[in-house]
């Protein structure tokens, strides 16, 4: 449906009325929908207490205090996302956070000010910190509703756009330009009726959400039967079919590889290309996988220069910094593709399955060698002197092709609810877009 248009007294069009492209059948006909300051829908804005995070002997007393962080992108994790507080120093908080509010970061860093959350049931002994605001409603006011609107991605800019502050780092929101943010609103009862219909496809999402946790849960813990614990050189669980083929080997790494090395190294971006050579980055390795949503190119001429980097399908890459230790395998696809200074190994196929490879340095146990095995200061690094010396426990070709095939099937369960998951997030999007009118298509 589209916006109605009002005649004036003199025969022109004037601004259209906001009416909601989809609308349920009991509104079609309802009075459309008006800009309203958000101080209408909402009670104070009420800040939290003053907080130094700093550590504190446990006393057996203690209370939480949420975390800024646990505010981001409409999600609200309270259990996970909170500093200790005395109780000798109550007095000093206000009432814990409450259900069917909505806090809102009013200090924050550019990125996530003006992030926004509704709380679905109150936390017992969990209180807001000052950098977050607790807004009530008001009578007739469905603050799931409003929620809604506000944690949108249009939502969540026009707020961050009333930030202010001289400091990089960290801005600031004003109370007044929170109350006065223009809001479309519905009647009461059209309110009600969106805010069910988003919950239900809420409901979904994280049901959906909690399977794919339990489905990378459950990877985790059959990894971790699967390789050999610390110090030993036999797994928990074992396929039926090798249970008697004794103890697996274990070699570093480089003596199970023809060669470890690193990508190009040197500067590329003066060869970036629309085409060419693929040029795969850190941010493309994914664990077990590539991500190829961000592909760069670079000219052939320089590439050439650097010929004898090109990866080989069946090499693993493996993340150098930022993730350390994060590793794929090179498919087909990629086969005389370049990367950006990642480590490769190029496994002996006749002693070391790539696949198996990957699934080990990705398991608990090459993830702990790996970290211990870090160079640089702040930001980690891993080289490649850090991969040779990786000690990788191994069973026969046969057994690691097993196990390696046992995990990707895995990973393509997870895969393919993950997308499940994304799906209902583009749904819930697209279906916003039909049952909330724009300001953007109403004349100022």
């Amino acid at each position: 449906m589209r916006n109605k248009m009002t005649i004036t007294a003199k025969g022109k069009q004037a601004r259209p009325a906001l009416v909601p492209k989809m609308r349920f059948p009991e509104f079609r006909e309802g009075e459309a929908w008006k800009g309203v300051p958000l101080s209408e829908l909402v009670g104070a804005l009420d800040a939290g207490v003053s907080v130094n995070s700093g550590d504190r002997p446990a006393t057996g007393n203690e209370i939480g205090i949420l975390k800024t962080s646990a505010v981001t992108n409409g999600i609200f994790e309270p259990q996970e996302n909170k500093v200790v507080f005395d109780e000798a120093e109550r007095e000093r908080v206000k009432e814990p956070v409450q259900g069917g509010t909505i806090i809102i970061s009013r200090m924050n860093t550019p990125a996530l000010v003006g992030a926004n959350a509704y709380v679905e049931t109150g936390c017992k002994n969990l209180y807001l910190p000052d950098r977050l605001w607790a807004a009530n409603a008001k009578p007739d006011t469905s603050m799931r509703f409003v929620a809604s609107i506000l944690g949108s991605d249009k939502g969540r800019a026009a707020l961050s756009k009333l930030a202010k502050g001289s400091s990089g780092s960290m801005k600031n929101i004003t109370k007044p330009d929170v109350l006065a943010f223009l809001v479309v609103v519905p009647s009461p009862a059209e309110q009600q009726k969106i805010a069910e219909c988003l919950c239900s496809v809420d409901v979904l999402m994280a049901a959906q959400a909690r399977k794919v946790a339990a489905l990378k849960t459950y990877k985790k813990g059959l990894m971790q039967q699967l390789f050999p614990r610390e110090g030993e050189t036999q797994p928990r669980l074992r396929f039926s079919e090798f249970q008697s083929d004794g103890e697996w080997r274990v070699l570093p790494l480089a003596e199970l590889a023809d060669k470890i090395m690193v990508g190009i190294a040197s500067a590329a971006t003066h060869a970036y290309r629309e085409a060419g050579v693929l040029m795969l980055r850190n941010q493309n390795i994914k664990e077990g996988k590539i991500d190829d949503s961000s592909l760069l190119f670079i000219d052939p001429a320089y590439e050439m220069a650097h010929k004898n980097k090109r990866l080989r399908a069946g090499d693993v890459i493996t993340v150098r910094t930022g993730y350390p230790g994060l590793s794929a395998v090179v498919t087909e696809r990629y086969h005389n593709a370049q990367c950006f200074t990642s480590p490769i190994t190029r496994p002996k196929k006749t002693v070391l399955g790539a696949d198996y490879l990957c699934a080990f340095i990705n398991s608990d146990l090459g993830k702990r060698f790996i970290l211990g095995a870090e160079a640089g200061g702040a930001q980690k690094n891993v080289n490649a002197g850090a991969l040779e010396a990786l000690p990788v426990c191994f069973p026969n070709l046969e057994e690691q092709h097993r196990i390696a095939s046992c995990l990707s099937s895995l990973d393509t369960l997870i895969t393919a609810e993950t997308q499940k998951h994304e799906a209902l997030k583009t749904h819930k999007k697209g279906l916003m877009q039909q049952i909330f009118p724009s300001l953007d298509e109403v004349d100022p």
